[in-house]
């Protein structure tokens, strides 16, 4: 009933490799994966909350590997090592023979390697690595194989350092990605330099080269409709001459008008066919029955050659060409994809979180320090559930606050739960070093050390206790870099005759800082939050000294209730400036900072430089575009674009500093009031 003819069997040809004097499209299966963004990374895996997006990475590995299996020539690649583990723990020994032996052929190859594709803009160097070694250290443990590609196809712009530092230092042949300004795209375009060498760094210089790829359009199949899963509209290859809408020609041609428009902005005769996008294959076989025709009839038709590919396949036939390469230095930021669309919002988006993360990198690093040094335990707390959290929160899609706020809830909670494990063995290795003789394989010391990760509402329960008759507070400080450390430390005390001893028994300098009623307040408040109950009593004080401290040392101090010498202790007062017509200025060194009487920022004078120079000090915050008018675009989470800077008024209101100076800390609180402070 259909175009005529007689239905048989068709053995589809899919054994293309590169052909030589043709234009070649590489076509390569993938699907983008992000480890939390509308849905959290456990409901992204098993598909659960699927009102919000339908999306289940469990059925796009489950169903992948059969897929594989049915030909010898289909190729994919995966990315995302934080949901490849959840499902590669789940699998029989006789799948995980199965999957080795496609990883071993090159039919599955990872990507990038990494626990998230994670973010280049927001991140800090340290866990961009550390990310990327847990997921690496998987692949090499399991499989004996490294990645050799680097695939950043989603971050909202591109740092120099992943070039050099996440791309050519850690053994990348190439770096592939998508967004960048689309003034440059266009430019790039035109002129055939989508790819190029990129010299991320001035200091290495042409030893950390690396050639990067930028996509055409996006990460996606190419124009034309090639989307294949089963609720996609694309027009499948109907090959059937018994059935009706036989369109053997018409895909054809579209495949071939894909691929030459492709090739007119790319150097040599090889292009690469992207085919697949985000939470793609949850039924693998729609995508590869699809691709199996493609390729068998255009190939036939002899235009293009097509081939099943991967990118290190594709960046192999790059090389093989001799083809001079442009030169790229510096960054790709800042991204925008249209006018008035600058990818800048999500440099600040969810300040607490960023916040969140970094203070646990630095935790991380001294936890596992600690960890080394007594050795790691079979049976104990280990580093391991903070490294995994703080691996999925590199996210692009976790730390640059663009996701959903239950999603953040998630993110932000499993760091807790790693701090919490982590805790425990940072508390027992800081016994173990402080007890004199104590062996590397110390498990039980009986010096117990509580931390107090609660500093920022002023609770430290330790630091609360009753100090009376000769008890004293012992402070241990780690320092984990490789340089000496000094600063001054803060912690709540209830007393206000308190006295600071080094490891040596000698007094060291210190300063006792009133704590605020706000501080007190919120303390309150959050504390119940936390603990369901109200603290029993409120600490009267900060006590401020300095610490010093040896590259990955410790230092002890003893605080006690005594007499403080005069001579080097004092105690602060909070004083309120505006409230008199006078100036104050602060600052006990060569550096001076002036306020004037109205309670701003007037002047900064260096004694040793003779620099004076004088401030006028305003405040005022961003309106952001709200999407009306002509131009649609907001402001938002992803994108800043500010409608104007505007004034904070004070007309008939003053900004009152309160100050709280001493040698060693010197704090400024300014809130703007109606009226006065009464």
């Amino acid at each position: 009933p259909g175009g005529g003819g007689e239905a048989v069997y068709i053995p589809y040809n899919t054994s293309a490799g590169v052909v030589n004097g043709k234009l070649n499209v590489h076509v390569v299966p993938h699907t983008h994966d992000d480890v939390g963004w509308l849905k959290t990374v456990d409901q992204y895996y098993v598909g659960s909350n699927n009102s919000i997006q339908n999306a289940c990475v469990q059925n796009v590995l489950d169903s992948l590997v059969p897929a594989l299996l049915k030909d010898e020539n289909r190729k994919f690649i995966y990315v995302e090592q934080a949901f490849f583990q959840r499902w590669w723990r789940q699998q029989s020994d006789m799948i995980k023979d199965t999957v080795k032996g496609l990883v071993s052929s090159g039919r599955l190859e990872f990507i990038n390697g990494g626990m998230c594709m994670h973010d280049e803009a927001t991140v800090h160097y340290i866990d961009m690595i550390d990310q990327t070694t847990l997921g690496h250290r998987f692949i090499k443990e399991e499989f004996g194989q490294i990645p050799r590609i680097g695939w950043q196809i989603d971050p909202f712009g591109h740092s120099a350092v992943q070039a050099y530092l996440l791309g050519a230092e850690v053994g990348f042949d190439a770096l592939y990605f998508f967004r960048i300004d689309y003034q440059d795209r266009d430019t790039r375009n035109g002129t055939k330099e989508l790819e190029v060498v990129w010299r991320g760094s001035k200091t290495f210089g042409s030893s950390a080269d690396i050639f990067a790829g930028i996509f055409p359009k996006n990460y996606e199949p190419p124009p034309g409709e090639f989307y294949f899963e089963v609720d996609d509209t694309s027009p499948v290859v109907q090959d059937d001459p018994l059935l009706f809408d036989y369109n053997v020609e018409q895909r054809v041609n579209d495949f071939v008008a894909a691929a030459l428009a492709q090739a007119n902005v790319t150097r040599t005769n090889h292009i690469m066919f992207t085919m697949g996008t985000d939470f793609k294959y949850q039924y693998a076989e729609s995508w590869f029955r699809q691709m199996d025709k493609l390729i068998h009839y255009v190939n036939k038709d002899g235009r293009v050659n097509a081939l099943y590919s991967t990118p290190s396949i594709y960046t192999d036939a790059k090389f093989s060409t001799n083809e001079p390469w442009p030169l790229k230095t510096n960054d790709f930021f800042p991204y925008a994809d249209n006018p008035n669309a600058y990818w800048t919002g999500y440099f600040t988006s969810r300040p607490a979180l960023k916040r969140y993360v970094r203070m646990m990198s630095g935790y991380y690093l001294a936890a596992r320090q600690l960890e080394f040094f007594i050795g790691r335990s079979k049976s104990g707390s280990t580093t391991d559930s903070l490294g995994d959290a703080l691996a999925l929160a590199q996210h692009h899609d976790a730390v640059t606050g663009t996701e959903k706020q239950h999603v953040a809830n998630d993110y932000a909670k499993r760091l807790s739960i790693g701090y919490k494990k982590a805790e425990e063995l940072v508390s027992t290795s800081l016994g173990c070093l402080s007890e004199s003789g104590s062996n590397s394989r110390c498990s039980s010391p009986t010096t117990k050390f509580v931390q107090c990760p609660l500093l920022n509402i002023t609770y430290c329960p330790p630091s609360e206790m009753n100090l009376s008759q000769g008890k004293s507070l012992v402070v241990l400080v780690y320092n984990s870099l490789g340089w000496k450390r000094e600063d001054v430390l803060r912690i709540p005390v209830m007393s206000d005759s308190i006295v600071v001893h080094d490891s040596e028994g000698r007094e060291i300098e210190s300063q006792l800082l009133p704590i605020a009623n706000a501080s007190s307040h919120l303390r309150d408040r959050h504390v119940k939050a936390y603990l369901g109950t109200s603290p029993a009593a409120s600490p009267k004080f900060w006590v401020a000294f300095p610490a010093s401290v040896a590259p990955l040392g410790f230092s002890t101090y003893f605080i006690s209730i005594g007499k403080r010498s005069a001579s080097i202790s004092s105690t602060s007062t909070l004083n309120s400036q505006g409230s008199e017509s006078r100036n104050l200025q602060v600052g006990q060194g060569r550096l001076k900072l002036q306020y004037d009487a109205a309670g701003a920022l007037s002047q900064y004078s260096d004694s040793k430089t003779q620099v004076e120079a004088n401030f006028e000090q305003k405040y005022k915050y961003y309106l952001g575009q709200d999407g009306s008018g002509d131009d649609p675009q907001a402001s938002g989470a992803y994108i800043f674009r500010p409608k104007g800077v505007v004034p904070i008024k004070t007309d008939g209101q003053r900004f009152l500093p309160r100050f709280c100076v001493g040698p060693y800390w010197m704090k400024c609180i300014s809130r703007l009031i109606h009226g006065y402070i009464r």
